[in-house]
């Protein structure tokens, strides 16, 4: 569909409630599987009454959102939901499946007195040249969409250049290490890969958009944040695992690469996949396909799916691609109305 047509994407704050000043200082584990529950519960209420024009109903809610602590009361029982103690820190599954196909990079952070991307300055390279070594591979660039603690597991790797590539954004930002920004409202990259990604995190992001279009719209823009071209990359207009002339001969380190890299990490509650009238994961999977992408790993726990979806770029991608609407696929009135729209 031509990009005219589309409707303008909507600002993730469209979803989110208004601020609130009740914050406490601690929340039991039931007290927060509580409150993010009834939050959501009330976010989507509050949608579809926005949707069919109840403004009335629509004020009423957004009250009773406010009322009960709004987004800075959710972002703090998020943020206790995922972290060490309470075993909910996503980006350990994001850092272990990257550290699986990459080993070759150290497992922890630099000191702080590293300077940044030191595996892969030229006085590293030129190091390992001398005494026949591969040269270190270079550190690789995340954007994290919706972050709350800066210091999760990607914090801790030796993945990550931890000098200017990692970026981590929020609609509102609760540490100096996280932008205040809506992922929707990014510009876009107009130079070239330099403000592009090797990976972005997308992990409890996608379920808080209001609407499925605004879902659909979300997953699209991820691939203008993706490095599609480089070590780790692959160039537009060619194929993956093949060199500038074509032929094969890659390193088994860029091999191992390209296999994984750029990618989009994905996580979602369980039941958006497997208890949707609308969504099921093979049918997520063939709209990843639509948009280019291929699924790497998955895992799926008691409360999460995690995904890992490599770009193959935009030769992927096919011209005039599928149209997924609504539609229901599994009836039943125990199941949610979880969906995705890609036009």
């Amino acid at each position: 569909m031509p990009a005219s047509n589309r409707r303008k994407a909507k600002s993730l704050s469209n979803g989110r409630p208004p601020l609130s000043q009740k914050i406490p200082t601690s929340l039991s584990s039931k007290a927060t599987r509580t409150l993010i529950r009834t939050h959501h519960r009330l976010e989507k209420a509050q949608a579809r009454a926005l949707h069919t024009g109840d403004a009335s109903t629509a004020q009423s809610l957004s009250a009773e959102i406010q009322e009960r602590g709004g987004l800075k009361l959710y972002q703090r029982a998020s943020t206790i939901g995922q972290s060490a103690s309470r075993g909910g820190d996503s980006s350990k599954i994001l850092v272990q499946w990257l550290e699986e196909f990459l080993a070759q990079y150290p497992a922890q952070a630099p000191a702080p007195a590293t300077a940044p991307n030191a595996a892969s300055s030229p006085s590293a390279i030129q190091s390992s040249l001398n005494d026949g070594t591969p040269p270190p591979p270079p550190l690789l660039s995340l954007l994290e969409v919706g972050c709350l603690n800066p210091e999760n597991q990607c914090a801790r790797t030796g993945l990550f250049d931890h000098g200017r590539g990692i970026v981590r954004i929020d609609l509102r930002s609760t540490h100096p290490l996280i932008q205040q920004q809506d992922f929707m409202a990014r510009p876009l990259p107009s130079g070239g890969d330099a403000e592009r990604f090797d990976v972005l995190s997308l992990s409890l992001v996608l379920n808080y958009v209001p609407d499925p279009v605004g879902r659909g719209e979300m997953l699209r823009r991820t691939r203008e944040f993706l490095r599609v071209s480089g070590d780790g990359g692959i160039q537009r207009g060619r194929g993956r695992g093949r060199g500038s002339d074509g032929k094969e001969g890659k390193s088994t380190a860029t091999r191992k690469r390209e296999g994984v890299l750029p990618c989009l990490f994905l996580v979602l509650p369980a039941p958006c996949v497997t208890n949707s009238r609308y969504l099921t994961e093979e049918r997520l999977e063939e709209m990843m396909r639509e948009l280019g992408f291929a699924l790497v790993r998955r895992k799926l726990s008691a409360k999460l799916v995690y995904y890992l979806w490599r770009f193959d770029g935009v030769d992927a991608v096919r011209e005039g691609g599928k149209v997924f609407l609504k539609k229901e696929i599994h009836p039943g009135r125990t199941r949610n109305n979880f969906c995705i729209v890609l036009t």
